[in-house]
């Protein structure tokens, strides 16, 4: 992954743990809202300095998570959403609230499991049931402690609601655990997926390729070079030229009659093989038919040109077949340049009369468009 796509990903990232924050924060706003409503009717133990404190502590301890996310340093912890200690600092602040209402305890227990729902998709099973065992011993350790101190007005008041939470939370961390498991079958699935895709993408790739390659030669075929001829033919600027090129090659015909048509499709082969080591990486050299091959060089001058395919035609000279003894190899090359606004068809034709004036001239030889029109 590139370093601008990883930032990408981290700013998504801390956009969607900053909602989530967001969240969290809101669930606390509804508990303080619970809480004065029990301070005004009377439900707090505490003093209201106490009350004040202990809003005082929440707010403070948010603000530390705030600025973990604002600075990027969750990012480098193993769990950058921070679920575990926020839960947990959570739970530890709705124990605290709890010990200082005196009836309205077992309203608030319901707090409890909207806690515990933020750990429900990010938690590990193991975690999750580590939080809830926290959370019931906390609040089962109130209620005995305040028995032990003899400050329980209801026992059976108190039995009841601990048993009620260690039902729910039984039942949240079950819920937990398919949860997970299921999210992590759909993820075996997303890259299950994501593989089949890839081999598609593949598979399409050598379909492109096939579609776009000569078989024998392995060559780009007619219309592939057609298509890129054109793309070139409209990125040319001004006062630049490409060079374009019809390449026949000789007496093919005799070579099929007199050595078979696997001798020629040899020939052919070897063509191609010299062809690729003579030209540049952009260069562009395909398969027109039959023994005809067509050229295209971006970027050139009529000199250049005209080397490059003198280099071509007189490598080809001195090839050798493999497996095949064909004596005199040859080809003819008409030449032309591709100049701003041209036409492709037009300038094949200049191409193909070119071609047609070196095969009258005796064949084996480079013959040029310009030529014609300087005479």
């Amino acid at each position: 992954m590139s370093l601008s796509s990883q930032r990408v990903t981290q700013r998504t990232l801390q956009s969607l743990l900053l909602k989530r924050f967001g969240m969290a924060v809101a669930t606390y706003a509804l508990t303080v809202l619970l809480c004065w409503i029990g301070v005004i009717n009377e439900l707090f133990r505490a003093s209201l300095s106490s009350a004040w404190l202990l809003i005082g502590l929440m707010a403070l301890s948010q603000l530390v998570f705030l600025g973990l996310f604002l600075s990027g340093q969750n990012l480098r912890l193993r769990d950058p959403s921070l679920t575990e200690p926020q839960v947990l600092v959570a739970l530890a602040w709705l124990t605290v609230l709890l010990a200082m209402f005196v009836e309205g305890r077992g309203t608030l227990l319901v707090i409890y499991p909207l806690i515990l729902l933020f750990g429900v998709f990010q938690l590990p099973p193991k975690v999750f049931v580590r939080s809830t065992t926290l959370a019931f011993f906390g609040f089962a350790g109130l209620n005995l402690y305040e028995a032990y101190t003899y400050q329980l007005a209801n026992p059976g008041l108190a039995i009841l609601q601990v048993s009620a939470l260690a039902f729910v939370l039984v039942w949240l961390s079950l819920f937990a655990s398919y949860m997970q498991a299921m999210r992590q079958r759909m993820r075996q699935r997303r890259f299950a997926l994501q593989a089949h895709q890839d081999t598609l993408r593949g598979m399409m790739r050598q379909l492109e390729d096939l579609v776009a390659t000569d078989e024998l030669t392995g060559l780009c075929n007619r219309r592939h070079f057609l298509r890129l001829a054109s793309r070139e033919l409209e990125n040319l600027r001004s006062g630049r030229h490409h060079g374009l090129a019809l390449i026949d090659l000789d007496h093919f015909k005799r070579i099929n009659d007199a050595h078979g048509h696997a001798a020629g499709d040899r020939v052919l082969q070897t063509f191609a093989a010299v062809a690729r080591a003579c030209l540049r990486d952009g260069d562009t050299i395909a398969r027109y038919g039959g023994e005809e091959f067509v050229l295209l060089l971006p970027n050139t001058d009529a000199d250049q040109f005209t080397a490059c395919c003198e280099r071509l035609r007189e490598a080809f000279n001195q090839a050798e077949p493999l497996g095949v003894k064909v004596d005199n190899l040859s080809l003819s090359v008409g030449m032309t340049l591709l100049t701003m606004h041209d036409d492709l068809d037009e300038a094949l034709q200049r191409a193909d009369q070119a071609l047609y004036q070196a095969k009258r001239s005796g064949r084996n030889r480079c013959a040029a468009a310009w030529e014609d029109a300087d005479a």
